[in-house]
């Protein structure tokens, strides 16, 4: 008869010669990852960080991610070509910072007048915004798996010597102004371009540009623009909810087993939560703050000049979708399940006003 306890050992012993091959199968993966943003930024840096501690910690080794500030490794603008030829395998960023090389970039980024955060995610994760950002790397020939990982709370519209109250004061100023929103203000006679956080204090400063529109306003006044311009514009009709994305090129994506895959597309969603709790949470201590001790003016846009901006910017919209099929698919799809959503939104929120 056979020893109970020694027959036990055995079967111990043969499940875990068993286990050992399906464990050891996840090689250890080094994930270089240049970043767009600071990493002290609050939400748009700090999730970089919280991407890379999340995934050391909970991969068990397996996945090692290594963060590269801003110019440290790879140019800002330079991250998608980087990731998707090999020359680093990760990089996270905006999606808009492309639209030089793919028009409908944007739409995964942020748009005017559109989507805020819970709506954005909506559409992404239970509409079609998912499949569609994945697509739009595909068929521009970009080897790269994106994943949202980020989004940011609700941007200002612009930082001005001086009060804008009309289209007048707007033309001719030149002014650094992101994604799509840049289009509409080119065409109200503004001068855009795109430059880097750590470029825009500098160009205000030497007066290379007049104006300027960047972040929240805890990260606006971390970077010093409350030092060189006054009037700080609300609210942010051109960014209502920003989208930021980790890229992985695909290579690296598809040697991955699926349970690293599975940890970094869950990092992601966290990520997600992570970043709007905090946006939400900062600002405003720092727009108090801007009027308390900066001598900063909180300004609103008026109802003329909002309905101005969205006029335009539906100009743009229709000439770009014109202009470029995928553009319009994918703006056409989120306008869509906007149209959809109204319903919920119109009656299940309580209206905004003062207290």
């Amino acid at each position: 008869m056979k020893h109970p306890i020694k027959t036990l050992s055995l079967a111990v012993c043969l499940a875990s010669a068993v286990a050992l091959p399906t464990q050891a199968a996840d090689q250890k993966i080094m994930l270089k990852m240049p970043i767009a943003f600071n990493s002290k930024l609050p939400s748009v840096g700090t999730t970089s960080t919280y991407i890379e501690e999340t995934l050391n910690k909970t991969s068990g080794g397996t996945i090692r991610v290594k963060k590269y500030e801003p110019g440290k490794l790879i140019g800002t603008f330079e991250i998608l070509d980087a990731v998707a030829a090999g020359k680093v395998n990760a990089g996270f960023g905006s999606p808009g910072y492309w639209v030089g090389k793919i028009p409908a970039a944007s739409i995964f980024s942020s748009v005017p007048f559109g989507p805020e955060a819970g709506e954005y995610m909506a559409w992404v994760y239970h509409g079609n915004g998912r499949k569609l950002w994945q697509e739009m790397y595909d068929i521009n020939g970009y080897n790269v798996h994106a994943i949202p990982c980020a989004v940011v709370a609700p941007e200002t519209s612009g930082w001005f010597s001086k009060p804008i109250e009309s289209a007048e004061d707007l033309k001719g100023l030149r002014m650094r102004f992101f994604g799509l929103g840049g289009e509409v203000m080119q065409k109200l006679g503004v001068n855009t371009s795109l430059i880097p956080s750590s470029e825009i204090f500098p160009a205000m400063e030497k007066g290379a540009i007049d104006a300027t529109e960047f972040s929240m306003p805890v990260i606006d006044q971390m970077i010093g623009l409350h030092k060189v311009a006054k009037y700080n514009y609300y609210p942010g009709w051109h960014q209502q909810a920003t989208l930021l994305e980790l890229l992985i090129n695909k290579d690296t994506w598809n040697k991955m087993s699926e349970t690293q895959q599975a940890l970094v597309e869950t990092t992601c969603r966290s990520a997600m939560a992570v970043s709007y709790a905090e946006g939400e949470a900062l600002q405003f201590a720092a727009m108090n703050k801007n009027v308390n001790d900066k001598g900063v003016h909180n300004m609103r846009w008026s109802d003329d000049m909002l309905d101005l901006f969205r006029k335009t910017w539906e100009e743009v919209a229709a000439e770009k979708s014109a202009a470029d099929p995928f553009f319009a698919k994918a703006y056409g799809d989120l306008q869509g399940f906007r149209e959809e959503y109204k319903i919920w939104k119109e009656n299940a929120f309580m209206p905004r006003r003062p207290e």
